[in-house]
């Protein structure tokens, strides 16, 4: 939107800065890059997530561990952490893809990762990789 103003012209652009990668992001108001790269933006904290949820799921798996309270215990954190961790371990193979290629949609943080999502892979693909209305998308980091 356009505006002229006593001390001159403004021009007003609907778009919010989020951080993805330890990088600042544009975000337009549908939850899309506003520039999009040539390059994928990986962010390492997320893929260091999901890879230690495949790292706990396989210590629960071949026995080194008998329980998540076990697994917590060993790992000094609580069981109710290393219980939304290995919730990734499930991941749709896809949505595992888009994260460590840095295609995943700009509106995906690690926050969302750690919430509850269905274990059903064409819903959890429904749930992260489909566009998000702007109603739908958490106020931008200031």
């Amino acid at each position: 939107m356009n505006h002229d103003t006593p001390t001159g012209f403004s021009t007003e652009i609907a778009m919010s800065f989020r951080k993805r990668g330890g990088k600042a992001v544009i975000m337009l108001p549908n939850g899309e890059r506003a520039i999009e790269r040539g390059e994928a933006l990986i962010d390492n904290a997320m893929v260091k997530l999901v890879a230690r949820g495949h790292r706990w799921q396989r210590k629960l798996f071949d026995g080194t561990h008998a329980s998540i309270e076990d697994l917590a215990k060993s790992e000094n954190i609580s069981a109710s952490f290393v219980s939304r961790i290995l919730r990734l371990a499930y991941l749709s193979p896809d949505i595992i893809e888009a994260i460590l290629s840095g295609k995943y949609p700009a509106h995906i943080t690690m926050k969302d990762l750690m919430e509850p999502f269905p274990m059903e892979w064409g819903a959890q693909e429904a749930h992260f990789l489909k566009p998000r209305k702007p109603s739908e998308l958490e106020p931008a980091v200031q």
